[in-house]
């Protein structure tokens, strides 16, 4: 089990309600998850929290048996754990080239940016002729898919995506939830997305479902 949820309890106030209350499970390679959900129940503070972006009020967070609160954040989010936000957040300035380039060498990939970018752009369907524009340039769907390769570019054994396909059309959402099957089912990454959506939840091995803080298996 690559990353292990114990008693994870999330609050925003000190004294105000749990969003989170208590939450067990565990999540492996080769697996793609769906955590589902009404607006509000938890999903993006636990993606959040599973990323090292925000800290859990109780309990621990295990990747590869070691509690992620000894881990530099930085580095667990450059080397272990990839994250695919709504918003995309690309560098908007760079290129779609460039911005899987910079992630490259954060991630301490030696040589050849230019010549690897191209290839997992390739995988992710960005063609040629739209590399050199600046990311904002691109369609959501485009942008999304830099996202993705981003991701890939990393080589995080686990990916997590919030919304992945919040702001996508029909195809290419489903170009996007075909990528992440992949990732999971042909590469054994451990594939986690918070989503709203019960077509997004049709492509998941297991689909979990948070309810008052809670989290249960469907």
């Amino acid at each position: 089990m690559i990353l292990k949820l114990e008693n994870v309890s999330y609050r925003y106030k000190k004294k105000g309600p749990d969003i989170l209350d208590g939450v067990t499970c565990g999540f492996e390679g080769g697996m793609l998850y769906a955590m589902t959900g009404e607006s509000g129940s938890g999903k993006t503070t636990l993606i959040s929290i599973m990323a090292k972006l925000d800290r859990p009020t109780g309990g621990t967070i295990w990747y590869d048996g070691k509690d992620i609160s000894t881990m530099d954040g930085d580095e667990y989010r450059a080397k272990r754990v990839s994250v695919i936000f709504q918003s995309y957040n690309l560098l908007h300035s760079y290129t779609a080239t460039d911005n899987i380039a910079t992630v490259l060498n954060v991630s301490g990939y030696r040589s050849g940016y230019g010549e690897r970018a191209g290839e997992l752009l390739d995988e992710v369907g960005i063609p040629k002729d739209k590399r050199g524009q600046a990311a904002h340039e691109l369609s959501g769907g485009e942008q999304q898919r830099v996202a993705v390769a981003r991701a890939l570019a990393q080589g995080s054994e686990v990916i997590l995506a919030d919304e992945p396909t919040g702001n996508l059309d029909r195809p290419n959402g489903e170009r996007v939830m075909g990528l992440f099957s992949d990732l999971a089912r042909r590469r054994g990454k451990c594939v986690i997305v918070a989503t709203h959506s019960d077509f997004v939840a049709g492509y998941a091995d297991l689909v979990l479902r948070i309810e008052g803080g809670k989290i249960a298996q469907l």
